[in-house]
């Protein structure tokens, strides 16, 4: 009960803040919450602070770079059908 408490404080008091360092801690301060491991808390702030002095950006848009479509997947999708026709045909399977 004591730690319910603990939680609720702190996510109320980062969010009266309006601090955008105090709001990092909230995802670490929920996996505690959910799995009560510090160690796995203390991995997951550990590898988001880690990748933000690598690359410069946080996780999610680390993600969205990624997710972004390509001016070469169009091409490449072009080059992989052409190829697997080639080889149905060679093999001479049907669609």
């Amino acid at each position: 009960m004591i730690l319910k408490k603990i939680i609720i404080i702190i996510f109320v008091l980062s969010f009266s803040n309006g601090c955008a360092q105090n709001t990092a801690l909230l995802g670490p301060i929920y996996t505690f919450g959910s799995t009560g491991s510090v160690f796995q808390t203390g991995l997951s702030y550990g590898s988001n602070k880690t990748i933000i002095k690598i690359t410069g950006k946080s996780t999610k848009e680390n993600i969205e770079e990624i997710l972004q479509p390509n001016a070469n997947d169009a091409m490449l999708r072009k080059l992989l059908k052409a190829n697997i026709n080639k080889t149905r045909k060679k093999l001479n399977l049907s669609k």
